[in-house]
Protein backbone atom coordinates (compact mmCIF):
# COMPACT_ATOMS: atom_id res chain seq x y z
CA UNK A 1 0.00 0.00 0.00
CA UNK A 2 1.27 3.31 -1.03
CA UNK A 3 1.51 6.56 1.38
CA UNK A 4 1.01 9.48 0.16
CA UNK A 5 2.98 13.22 1.44
CA UNK A 6 1.56 16.48 1.63
CA UNK A 7 3.53 19.62 1.80
CA UNK A 8 1.35 22.88 2.60
CA UNK A 9 3.33 26.11 2.42
CA UNK A 10 2.20 29.82 2.65
CA UNK A 11 0.87 29.56 -1.09
CA UNK A 12 1.09 26.41 -2.46
CA UNK A 13 -0.41 22.44 -1.46
CA UNK A 14 2.21 20.17 -3.22
CA UNK A 15 1.54 16.38 -2.64
CA UNK A 16 3.11 13.04 -4.20
CA UNK A 17 2.21 9.28 -3.83
CA UNK A 18 5.47 7.88 -2.99
CA UNK A 19 6.70 3.80 -3.05
CA UNK A 20 8.90 3.28 0.44
CA UNK A 21 10.86 6.38 -0.17
CA UNK A 22 10.63 6.97 -4.05
CA UNK A 23 8.42 9.63 -5.23
CA UNK A 24 5.32 8.68 -7.48
CA UNK A 25 3.17 11.50 -9.33
CA UNK A 26 3.32 14.59 -7.66
CA UNK A 27 0.49 17.43 -6.92
CA UNK A 28 0.27 21.02 -6.76
CA UNK A 29 -2.91 23.04 -5.43
CA UNK A 30 -3.67 26.95 -5.22
CA UNK A 31 -6.93 27.64 -3.46
CA UNK A 32 -8.96 27.56 -0.79
CA UNK A 33 -10.33 23.82 -0.77
CA UNK A 34 -7.32 22.54 0.38
CA UNK A 35 -9.08 19.45 2.14
CA UNK A 36 -11.25 18.51 -0.87
CA UNK A 37 -8.30 18.30 -2.72
CA UNK A 38 -6.50 15.82 -0.26
CA UNK A 39 -10.00 13.97 -0.36
CA UNK A 40 -10.04 13.45 -4.33
CA UNK A 41 -6.61 12.05 -3.89
CA UNK A 42 -7.65 9.60 -2.09
CA UNK A 43 -10.67 8.69 -4.37
CA UNK A 44 -9.40 5.60 -6.22
CA UNK A 45 -6.82 4.10 -3.62
CA UNK A 46 -6.75 4.33 0.27
CA UNK A 47 -2.88 5.51 1.62
CA UNK A 48 -1.35 3.68 4.43
CA UNK A 49 -0.12 6.35 6.17
CA UNK A 50 -0.74 10.25 5.07
CA UNK A 51 1.81 12.71 6.64
CA UNK A 52 1.59 16.21 6.29
CA UNK A 53 4.09 19.35 6.72
CA UNK A 54 1.59 22.14 7.16
CA UNK A 55 2.89 26.09 7.06
CA UNK A 56 -1.07 27.05 7.98
CA UNK A 57 -3.21 25.44 10.76
CA UNK A 58 -5.62 23.20 10.01
CA UNK A 59 -8.81 22.90 11.14
CA UNK A 60 -10.25 20.06 13.78
CA UNK A 61 -12.90 18.89 11.43
CA UNK A 62 -10.46 18.73 8.13
CA UNK A 63 -8.41 17.04 10.34
CA UNK A 64 -11.24 14.59 11.27
CA UNK A 65 -11.96 14.22 7.36
CA UNK A 66 -8.55 13.21 6.37
CA UNK A 67 -8.04 10.76 8.83
CA UNK A 68 -10.53 8.68 7.32
CA UNK A 69 -8.96 8.50 4.03
CA UNK A 70 -6.21 6.85 5.25
CA UNK A 71 -5.07 3.60 7.64
CA UNK A 72 -2.98 6.78 9.98
CA UNK A 73 -2.55 10.67 9.33
CA UNK A 74 0.67 12.06 10.79
CA UNK A 75 1.83 15.49 11.18
CA UNK A 76 5.39 16.09 10.63
CA UNK A 77 5.65 18.51 13.75
CA UNK A 78 5.15 15.84 15.75
CA UNK A 79 7.35 15.93 18.82
CA UNK A 80 8.69 12.24 18.39
CA UNK A 81 9.78 12.94 14.85
CA UNK A 82 12.13 16.18 15.71
CA UNK A 83 13.43 13.37 19.04
CA UNK A 84 14.15 10.59 17.07
CA UNK A 85 15.46 12.97 14.09
CA UNK A 86 17.89 14.47 16.69
CA UNK A 87 16.76 17.87 15.39
CA UNK A 88 15.45 21.23 17.27
CA UNK A 89 12.07 21.74 17.71
CA UNK A 90 12.31 25.14 16.50
CA UNK A 91 12.56 24.46 13.19
CA UNK A 92 9.17 24.66 10.88
CA UNK A 93 8.12 20.91 9.26
CA UNK A 94 8.82 21.86 6.05
CA UNK A 95 12.56 22.47 7.28
CA UNK A 96 12.82 19.81 9.18
CA UNK A 97 12.16 17.64 6.42
CA UNK A 98 14.23 19.08 4.17
CA UNK A 99 17.02 18.38 6.20
CA UNK A 100 16.36 14.56 6.77
CA UNK A 101 16.17 14.43 2.17
CA UNK A 102 19.95 16.30 2.40
CA UNK A 103 21.19 14.03 4.88
CA UNK A 104 19.85 10.57 2.97
CA UNK A 105 21.01 12.01 0.03
CA UNK A 106 24.17 13.42 0.46
CA UNK A 107 25.05 10.94 2.84
CA UNK A 108 28.89 11.45 4.95
CA UNK A 109 28.66 14.85 3.21
CA UNK A 110 28.46 18.17 4.70
CA UNK A 111 25.45 20.49 2.88
CA UNK A 112 24.10 23.71 3.08
CA UNK A 113 20.50 23.70 2.26
CA UNK A 114 18.80 26.71 0.59
CA UNK A 115 15.23 27.19 0.39
CA UNK A 116 13.53 29.78 -1.92
CA UNK A 117 10.26 30.58 -1.54
CA UNK A 118 8.25 33.38 0.60
CA UNK A 119 11.46 33.27 2.94
CA UNK A 120 14.69 31.60 2.20
CA UNK A 121 15.92 29.64 4.29
CA UNK A 122 19.46 28.05 5.05
CA UNK A 123 19.93 25.19 6.94
CA UNK A 124 23.59 23.46 7.91
CA UNK A 125 24.21 19.61 7.76
CA UNK A 126 27.79 18.71 8.82
CA UNK A 127 29.22 15.29 7.28
CA UNK A 128 28.01 13.41 10.07
CA UNK A 129 24.40 14.22 9.42
CA UNK A 130 24.52 16.45 12.92
CA UNK A 131 22.45 19.66 12.27
CA UNK A 132 24.34 22.64 13.03
CA UNK A 133 21.83 25.41 12.61
CA UNK A 134 20.23 27.83 10.00
CA UNK A 135 19.23 31.41 8.91
CA UNK A 136 16.31 33.05 7.67
CA UNK A 137 16.08 36.19 5.42
CA UNK A 138 13.22 37.43 3.14
CA UNK A 139 12.61 35.91 -0.32
CA UNK A 140 12.81 37.40 -3.96
CA UNK A 141 9.13 38.45 -3.97
CA UNK A 142 9.01 39.61 -0.35
CA UNK A 143 11.71 42.25 -1.08
CA UNK A 144 9.91 42.98 -3.92
CA UNK A 145 6.90 43.70 -1.64
CA UNK A 146 8.67 45.37 0.52
CA UNK A 147 10.45 47.80 -1.53
CA UNK A 148 6.83 48.79 -3.06
CA UNK A 149 4.97 48.79 0.60
CA UNK A 150 7.31 50.61 2.82
CA UNK A 151 9.08 53.42 0.14
CA UNK A 152 7.45 55.78 -1.20
CA UNK A 153 7.25 55.83 -4.79
CA UNK A 154 8.79 52.76 -5.70
CA UNK A 155 6.60 50.14 -8.09
CA UNK A 156 5.51 46.53 -6.81
CA UNK A 157 7.90 44.37 -9.82
CA UNK A 158 8.39 40.86 -10.06
CA UNK A 159 11.14 38.51 -10.63
CA UNK A 160 13.01 40.24 -13.92
CA UNK A 161 14.15 37.35 -16.52
CA UNK A 162 17.26 39.36 -16.83
CA UNK A 163 18.75 42.12 -14.82
CA UNK A 164 21.67 44.88 -14.74
CA UNK A 165 24.64 44.01 -12.59
CA UNK A 166 24.32 47.78 -12.08
CA UNK A 167 20.78 50.11 -12.56
CA UNK A 168 21.01 52.51 -14.32
CA UNK A 169 16.72 53.70 -13.68
CA UNK A 170 14.69 53.03 -10.27
CA UNK A 171 12.97 49.90 -11.62
CA UNK A 172 16.47 48.31 -13.13
CA UNK A 173 18.45 49.35 -9.96
CA UNK A 174 15.24 47.66 -7.67
CA UNK A 175 15.54 44.60 -10.03
CA UNK A 176 19.63 44.74 -9.68
CA UNK A 177 19.50 45.33 -6.34
CA UNK A 178 17.01 42.24 -4.81
CA UNK A 179 18.51 39.73 -7.49
CA UNK A 180 22.52 40.58 -6.84
CA UNK A 181 21.81 41.14 -3.28
CA UNK A 182 20.79 37.20 -2.93
CA UNK A 183 23.34 36.40 -5.13
CA UNK A 184 25.91 37.96 -3.00
CA UNK A 185 24.14 36.25 0.49
CA UNK A 186 24.53 33.00 -1.51
CA UNK A 187 27.80 33.29 -2.16
CA UNK A 188 28.76 34.17 1.27
CA UNK A 189 27.62 31.17 2.94
CA UNK A 190 29.85 29.31 -0.43
CA UNK A 191 32.90 30.94 1.16
CA UNK A 192 32.33 30.33 4.57
CA UNK A 193 31.29 26.82 3.74
CA UNK A 194 33.64 25.88 1.05
CA UNK A 195 33.39 22.58 1.79
CA UNK A 196 30.01 21.80 1.89
CA UNK A 197 27.43 20.67 -1.43
CA UNK A 198 25.54 23.59 -2.50
CA UNK A 199 21.66 22.23 -2.09
CA UNK A 200 18.69 24.18 -3.61
CA UNK A 201 15.24 23.49 -3.01
CA UNK A 202 11.94 25.90 -3.58
CA UNK A 203 10.21 27.87 -6.18
CA UNK A 204 13.11 29.98 -7.37
CA UNK A 205 15.80 27.54 -6.98
CA UNK A 206 16.56 26.80 -10.29
CA UNK A 207 15.96 30.82 -11.00
CA UNK A 208 18.75 31.43 -8.74
CA UNK A 209 20.62 28.11 -9.48
CA UNK A 210 21.52 29.55 -12.88
CA UNK A 211 22.96 33.09 -11.77
CA UNK A 212 25.31 31.19 -9.62
CA UNK A 213 28.70 30.05 -10.57
CA UNK A 214 29.49 27.05 -8.45
CA UNK A 215 28.52 23.41 -8.77
CA UNK A 216 24.81 22.98 -7.23
CA UNK A 217 22.19 20.20 -6.85
CA UNK A 218 18.56 21.16 -7.39
CA UNK A 219 15.90 19.14 -5.68
CA UNK A 220 12.83 20.82 -6.31
CA UNK A 221 10.71 18.45 -4.08
CA UNK A 222 13.13 18.03 -1.24
CA UNK A 223 10.40 18.41 1.33
CA UNK A 224 8.36 15.81 -0.35
CA UNK A 225 11.38 13.16 -0.44
CA UNK A 226 11.96 14.12 3.58
CA UNK A 227 8.44 13.70 3.78
CA UNK A 228 8.09 10.40 2.27
CA UNK A 229 11.50 8.68 4.43
CA UNK A 230 9.78 9.35 7.51
CA UNK A 231 6.74 7.98 6.14
CA UNK A 232 8.92 4.67 5.19
CA UNK A 233 10.53 4.68 8.76
CA UNK A 234 7.15 4.72 10.09
CA UNK A 235 5.47 1.70 7.95
CA UNK A 236 8.72 0.08 8.83
CA UNK A 237 8.56 0.05 12.66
Amino acid sequence: MANLVIDIGNTVLKAAWTDGITLGKTYRYQGEMMTDFIISLTAKERPEVIIMASSVKIHDRDIARIEKECGRLIFSDADAIYEKEGLPRYLSPDRMASVVAARHLFNGKGCTVFDFGTTITIDFIDADGKYCGGNISPGCRTRFKSLNRYSRNLPLLDTPETFENKGNSTVSAMESGVISGIIFEVEGYFAENPENIAVFTGGDAIYFAKRIKKPIFVVCNLVLMGLAILADEYVKE
